[in-house]
């Protein structure tokens, strides 16, 4: 069969999903008549939501060119977003080809960076798309050339600088080969893939062997393992081992069910050989990074080491008064099985228990990654209480410079010239440096700087507050790096309820001079429940629940109106998680996500405060 295995790679929002989308419908993938979702490839309900691809999915379209050939072209949308960079990583040992999406506009970004970086370290090829060519602001010659630069500096080979490059419009559904193109379809993409995809180059007739690089879970079949076929042929039912990656047998099985991928399904096959991706089910305990191969395999295959987590935080079981109320999952034995499950598939991330069991240190590479497993524990009934993120060292005989290092990161900021002064004196307040700043035209500054990632940890709704809305920061991991020593954290303290219950407007009305409140009236409160900021450094415990006081004097004048309240401000996971402190825990429930201080008791929390004065 004539094959491709070709990767979309891309930073966030730069129209991969759509042009894939595209794709499916100028291939015959879809029926003409046939009603197809937009970006059908995000399938997850927080994919949808948040417009970002998290899990890397295979699809395949049939193209056939004018000769009347036909291709089977084998498609892997990968995440454009660092934080789901091992995903990428896996991904890419699959394909023999990559597609570079790169935006008209924004030209390449940082994750563009990372995923291009990857792709180019295992020798692939890249084909470069311009997309979003229509843009009014397109500026596609500036943005090949910083391509090109991109390339010579992530050490790219005469072949790989020698790519071929097509102008597109993703959502418009056309590509050719000058940047004035305006109309058409996308078979000069077709053409372009056939052409340049190189062939797989293995051996069908040797032994078989595949490198799981996707794990799935069915309710009918258990575990599905996706990869590559590196060589031989797999049939239906043919005795299989699993392999670690040190040589250990994790299991041997059969392959009970094989699947290949063909438009968004899968659909059982009977055999496939070397080059194909496939599904494999029968499996019990195999994961990702194994080698899946016949019964008389000796040495796994090779696989790419995972960078390493940056970020942990801590998952305890929710113990506050209304624990239980809104969600099934509240036991430490359901939310330890859950989060191992989730590391099986998910490498890089990282489950320890910490001491007493109640609670896990949940390790992965930035705050979305971590803030989208809550969001998916929470939709799927669980409870939890959740710290202040926290960034892991490098001490001693781990870092290069045998003192303590701390991950850094690149950051990349696009922002209105008039804003450019305050984002610069906040990225210095946590320890950033400047390392280049250029004019991006529509008067708009690019900042880039070199920070640690401890700075930056709640920094991004501070961010949008000081642009209103208008600046766009792009995180990448950079490197560990000499420790940059104490960060101030949040300038101002809480507002936290001595009392247990609903909460009253007349209290809260006298409140609203105190700070800025996180709740409305009839809202359910308890005892060391955070319900506002106060307008100064410290903490401060108040009464929410407390009524007027009836007489049988008639008030009179305007003490008879309503009370009006100014909005609260209510925060989304993220927003909490990184506003948070220490002392410190969000409690999420499939129904409210509220803030609480570790400690319920005040006399608790005064003793915890001087202890940690003393320590």
């Amino acid at each position: 069969m004539n094959l491709r295995n070709v990767a979309i790679i891309a930073h966030v929002d730069h129209g991969k999903t759509t042009l894939v989308d595209q794709l499916f419908r100028q291939s015959g993938t879809f029926r003409d008549n046939q009603r197809v979702e937009e970006r059908a490839m995000d399938s997850n309900d927080l994919e949808k939501e948040r417009g970002i691809t998290i899990l890397a999915k295979c699809t395949s379209v049939e193209w056939s060119d004018a000769n009347g050939v036909t291709t089977h072209i084998n498609i892997v949308d990968t995440p454009g977003h660092a934080d789901f960079g091992a995903e990428v990583e896996r991904i890419l040992s699959m394909v023999d080809g990559v597609i570079l999406l790169v935006d008209s506009a924004e030209g390449p970004m940082p994750q563009t960076k990372f995923v291009t970086g990857k792709a180019l370290s295992l020798g692939l090829k890249p084909i470069v798309v311009v997309n979003k060519i229509d843009r009014p602001d397109a500026r596609p010659a500036e943005v090949l050339d910083e391509v090109f630069e991109l390339f010579l500096n992530l050490e790219a080979n005469d072949e790989q600088l020698d790519f071929p490059t097509l102008y597109a419009s993703g959502r418009a559904g056309y590509a050719g080969l000058t940047d004035d193109v305006r109309e058409g379809d996308l078979t000069p993409m077709f053409e372009t893939i056939v052409k340049h995809v190189p062939k797989p180059n293995l051996d069908t007739k040797g032994e078989f062997k595949m490198l799981a690089t996707l794990l799935d879970r069915d309710p009918f079949l258990g575990r599905i393992l996706t990869g590559r076929i590196e060589s031989g042929t797999l049939n239906v039912n043919m005795p299989i081992r699993a392999m670690d990656v040190n040589g250990n047998v994790v299991e041997d099985g059969r392959a009970t069910k094989v699947f290949a991928f063909r438009g968004l399904d899968r659909t059982p096959v009977e055999t496939a050989q070397a080059g194909d991706i496939v599904a494999i089910a029968g499996l019990v305990k195999a994961t990702v990074s194994n080698t899946i191969g016949e019964p008389t395999i000796a040495e796994p295959l090779h696989a790419r080491e995972i960078d390493p987590p940056t970020l942990a935080m801590s998952f305890a079981v929710n113990d506050s008064p209304f624990a239980g109320k809104d969600g099934d999952k509240v036991q430490s034995r359901v939310i330890r099985d859950r989060l191992e499950r989730e590391a099986e598939g998910n490498v890089a991330i990282k489950v320890s228990e910490t001491q007493g069991g109640d609670a896990f240190e949940v390790a992965g590479r930035g705050e979305l990654q971590l803030g989208v497993l809550i969001e998916t524990l929470r939709r799927e009934g669980f409870e939890l209480s959740i710290s202040r993120p926290r960034v892991l060292f490098r001490d001693g005989a781990q870092s290069a410079s045998g003192g303590r290092e701390e991950p850094y990161e690149t950051v990349v900021i696009d922002v209105d010239d008039e804003f450019s002064g305050t984002v610069i004196d906040k990225m210095a307040m946590r320890k950033a440096e400047m390392t280049d700043m250029r004019p991006s035209g529509g008067g708009k500054t690019r900042l880039t700087f070199s920070a640690p990632s401890r700075g930056l940890i709640g920094y991004h709704g501070e961010f949008l507050s000081d642009t209103r809305g208008t600046g766009i920061m792009n995180r990448l991991f950079e490197k560990y790096g000499p420790y940059k020593g104490p960060i101030s954290g949040r300038q101002n303290g809480v507002l936290i309820s001595m009392e247990q219950g609903p909460a009253v407007a007349y209290a809260l009305s006298a409140l609203e001079d105190r700070g800025i409140l996180f709740i409305t009236p009839g809202e359910m409160l308890y005892e060391g429940m955070v319900i506002g900021e106060n307008a100064k450094v410290q903490d401060l415990e108040v009464n929410p629940l407390k009524s007027k006081q009836l007489t049988n004097f008639r008030a009179s004048g305007p003490k008879d109106e309503g009370i009006r309240l100014t909005p609260p401000r209510r925060m989304t996971l993220e927003q909490a998680i990184a506003y948070i402190q220490d002392d410190e825990l969000v409690e999420v429930t499939p129904k409210a996500i509220r803030i609480r201080k570790r400690f319920l008791d005040p006399h608790e929390r005064k003793r915890e405060s001087r202890k940690m004065e003393a320590a």
